[in-house]
Protein backbone atom coordinates (compact mmCIF):
# COMPACT_ATOMS: atom_id res chain seq x y z
CA UNK A 1 0.00 0.00 0.00
CA UNK A 2 1.21 3.46 -0.69
CA UNK A 3 2.23 5.87 1.80
CA UNK A 4 -0.75 7.68 3.18
CA UNK A 5 -0.57 11.40 3.63
CA UNK A 6 -2.83 11.33 6.94
CA UNK A 7 -4.45 14.25 8.47
CA UNK A 8 -3.99 14.87 12.42
CA UNK A 9 -7.79 13.56 12.78
CA UNK A 10 -7.09 10.73 11.06
CA UNK A 11 -4.59 10.22 12.65
CA UNK A 12 -5.30 10.95 16.05
CA UNK A 13 -8.11 8.07 15.56
CA UNK A 14 -5.81 5.63 13.76
CA UNK A 15 -3.60 6.10 17.28
CA UNK A 16 -6.88 5.76 19.79
CA UNK A 17 -7.67 2.75 18.06
CA UNK A 18 -4.06 1.42 18.57
CA UNK A 19 -4.34 2.86 22.07
CA UNK A 20 -8.20 0.95 23.31
CA UNK A 21 -5.76 -2.38 21.82
CA UNK A 22 -2.79 -2.13 24.10
CA UNK A 23 -3.66 0.22 26.91
CA UNK A 24 -7.18 -0.86 27.23
CA UNK A 25 -6.52 -4.91 26.31
CA UNK A 26 -9.48 -4.67 23.96
CA UNK A 27 -8.29 -7.47 21.71
CA UNK A 28 -9.21 -8.09 18.46
CA UNK A 29 -10.45 -11.60 20.16
CA UNK A 30 -11.86 -9.53 22.50
CA UNK A 31 -13.94 -7.47 20.15
CA UNK A 32 -15.28 -10.50 18.35
CA UNK A 33 -16.36 -12.49 21.50
CA UNK A 34 -17.79 -9.91 23.31
CA UNK A 35 -19.36 -7.14 20.91
CA UNK A 36 -21.33 -9.51 18.86
CA UNK A 37 -24.66 -7.31 19.37
CA UNK A 38 -23.61 -4.04 17.81
CA UNK A 39 -21.98 -2.59 21.13
CA UNK A 40 -18.84 -1.03 19.24
CA UNK A 41 -21.45 0.83 16.99
CA UNK A 42 -23.67 1.33 20.06
CA UNK A 43 -20.98 3.30 22.42
CA UNK A 44 -19.72 5.61 19.32
CA UNK A 45 -23.32 6.66 18.87
CA UNK A 46 -23.17 7.76 22.49
CA UNK A 47 -19.46 9.74 22.44
CA UNK A 48 -20.85 11.20 19.17
CA UNK A 49 -24.23 12.36 20.53
CA UNK A 50 -22.31 13.62 23.88
CA UNK A 51 -20.47 15.82 22.02
CA UNK A 52 -23.07 17.16 19.67
CA UNK A 53 -25.97 17.58 21.86
CA UNK A 54 -23.48 18.95 25.07
CA UNK A 55 -20.38 20.12 23.32
CA UNK A 56 -22.00 23.61 23.64
CA UNK A 57 -20.69 23.24 28.07
CA UNK A 58 -17.05 22.24 27.18
CA UNK A 59 -15.79 25.74 26.53
CA UNK A 60 -17.20 27.53 29.32
CA UNK A 61 -17.02 24.60 31.88
CA UNK A 62 -15.56 21.40 30.57
CA UNK A 63 -16.09 20.12 34.25
CA UNK A 64 -19.86 19.81 33.68
CA UNK A 65 -19.11 18.03 30.10
CA UNK A 66 -16.67 15.49 31.43
CA UNK A 67 -19.21 14.82 34.61
CA UNK A 68 -22.12 13.73 32.39
CA UNK A 69 -23.89 10.37 33.59
CA UNK A 70 -23.57 7.85 30.64
CA UNK A 71 -26.54 7.66 28.07
CA UNK A 72 -29.07 5.15 29.01
CA UNK A 73 -27.71 3.26 25.53
CA UNK A 74 -24.39 2.81 26.87
CA UNK A 75 -23.55 -0.62 26.09
CA UNK A 76 -21.21 -1.46 29.23
CA UNK A 77 -21.02 -0.57 32.79
CA UNK A 78 -21.09 3.12 33.63
CA UNK A 79 -17.20 3.01 34.70
CA UNK A 80 -16.01 2.84 30.99
CA UNK A 81 -17.87 6.27 30.19
CA UNK A 82 -15.06 8.55 29.92
CA UNK A 83 -16.11 11.43 28.36
CA UNK A 84 -13.36 14.22 27.81
CA UNK A 85 -13.87 16.84 25.26
CA UNK A 86 -15.76 16.87 21.85
CA UNK A 87 -13.38 16.78 20.00
CA UNK A 88 -11.40 13.26 21.72
CA UNK A 89 -15.01 12.02 22.01
CA UNK A 90 -15.16 12.06 18.31
CA UNK A 91 -11.65 10.40 18.15
CA UNK A 92 -13.12 7.85 20.48
CA UNK A 93 -16.31 7.37 18.93
CA UNK A 94 -14.74 6.82 14.66
CA UNK A 95 -11.87 4.37 16.60
CA UNK A 96 -15.23 2.30 17.98
CA UNK A 97 -16.71 2.46 14.32
CA UNK A 98 -13.30 1.34 13.20
CA UNK A 99 -13.46 -1.31 15.63
CA UNK A 100 -16.65 -2.51 14.41
CA UNK A 101 -15.73 -2.01 10.65
CA UNK A 102 -12.66 -4.33 11.05
CA UNK A 103 -14.75 -7.10 13.39
CA UNK A 104 -17.65 -7.04 10.68
CA UNK A 105 -14.89 -7.80 8.41
CA UNK A 106 -13.45 -10.61 10.45
CA UNK A 107 -16.61 -12.18 10.92
CA UNK A 108 -17.17 -12.37 6.92
CA UNK A 109 -14.02 -13.84 6.24
CA UNK A 110 -14.57 -16.94 8.59
CA UNK A 111 -18.13 -17.02 7.02
CA UNK A 112 -16.64 -17.45 3.46
CA UNK A 113 -14.40 -20.32 4.51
Amino acid sequence: MEHLNLSPAAADVLAERQRQITAEGWTLAHDDWQNQYGDLAIAASCYARHAYGRGWVYPEEPERYQDEEAPNDWPWDDTWWKPDSPRRDLIKATALLLAELERLDRLSQRNQK
